[in-house]
């Protein structure tokens, strides 16, 4: 089976539930779509995020031409994948460039699976099983009255809930973290992300304060590149500290199991390039004994988590709902991957349509 046409598309879709960080508010969700067809009748599917619609036409100029330097070839996702990395290693391979490679490295893993007549966490050598979800939408810095409330929503159905913190003063981030977890049913995970607004001095005055708080885990309170800055907390708090969704490879991975930055990682799979550099870091975890969760797109994250030995939480939003044919279902803070063949990614034209930039 080989490729003959690379498309993407752009759309922006207004959130249900806005986030706000400290790093700035997220009202909408742009995305590339992106079709592979081949010469068979197997399209292979996936999407990508792209920040903003201005952004999002160059990553479609992006995926599109990066893309159609592949038509002809075979449809084999890591000898592909090795073909783009290599043929875009001196103009860099993040950022941008990055996200293109790993959207159509999703979308070559998918026709692959679909030609395999197979879903796409067998393919990877998983098997199906339930995979614990958490609800990351919405609760940002919205106070501690509006906090509860949408907890309360967000729960049900979930194993878990994730809210951002970075208010003003520390008082208030332990206002709002009582608030939560007096709002959600009684034992409920509650995880928190700090969404890189910290600085160490700060990060230690918050993380004491918390620390005994009964979170799961403190997401990214420091710029996700300081390394020896994550060591050190690391070393100073007993609350888990969750990293990596901003790494660009599974090379980034390692130098975080071994600077012992992190307590549980969770790679990005569309900033780390795709599913084959992502499962090459789901083995770095398993191999290091480091719990591995997800970041962002759930319907293929679902398939690389039923691939890993050291699987701990999805990570679910509702960004890309409405141009799927498909969703995700989240039933009793469980998931599944889909049994389809492929990763399970199918659009809806009609929304499509109505969301296109």
């Amino acid at each position: 089976m080989k490729i003959r046409r690379i498309s993407a598309r752009p759309v922006s879709i207004p959130m249900n539930r806005p986030v706000i960080t400290g790093g700035g508010a997220v009202e909408e969700a742009v995305f590339v779509l992106i079709d592979v067809g081949t010469d068979s009748e197997i399209v292979g599917r996936s999407y990508v995020f792209a920040v903003s619609p201005l952004l999002a036409k160059e990553l479609v100029a992006l995926i599109e031409g990066i893309g159609g330097r592949l038509t002809g070839e075979d449809i084999a996702p890591r000898a592909l994948h090795e073909k783009m990395w290599k043929s875009l290693r001196l103009a860099g391979v993040e950022g941008f460039i990055g996200w293109a490679i790993a959207g159509l490295d999703m979308a070559h893993w998918d026709a692959f699976a679909k030609q395999a007549g197979m879903p796409l966490y067998r393919v990877l050598g998983g098997q199906s099983r339930e995979i614990d979800a958490y609800n990351s939408n919405g609760l940002g810095l919205i106070g501690p009255e509006a906090a509860a409330k949408e907890a309360a929503e967000l729960a049900k159905g979930f194993g878990a809930v994730k809210l951002r913190l970075g208010y003003a003063d520390v008082e208030d981030d332990c206002e709002v973290i009582e608030a939560v977890m007096d709002a959600v049913p009684p034992e409920m995970p509650v995880m928190c992300d700090y969404n890189q607004c910290l600085t160490r001095s700060d990060a230690k005055v918050r993380m004491a304060a918390i620390d005994d708080m009964g979170l799961a885990w403190i997401e990214e309170p420091l710029a996700h590149d300081d390394v020896d800055g994550y060591a050190s907390l690391c070393a100073y708090t007993e609350t888990p500290v969750q990293l990596g969704e901003n790494a660009r490879s599974p090379a980034e991975i390692a130098r975080l199991i071994a600077a012992e930055a992190a307590d549980l990682l969770m790679p990005d799979v569309a900033k780390i390039g795709g599913v084959t550099p992502w499962m090459n870091a789901a083995d770095q975890c398993a191999a290091s004994h480091v719990r591995l969760s997800t970041h962002l797109f759930p319907e293929i994250s679902a398939h690389m988590m039923a691939a890993s030995p050291t699987a701990h939480w999805l990570e679910y939003v509702d960004w890309a709902e409405a141009v799927l044919a498909e969703p995700l279902k989240v039933e009793k803070g469980k998931t599944r991957p889909s049994e389809t063949p492929g990763a399970g990614i199918d659009w809806n034209e009609d929304a499509i349509a109505k969301f296109a930039i």
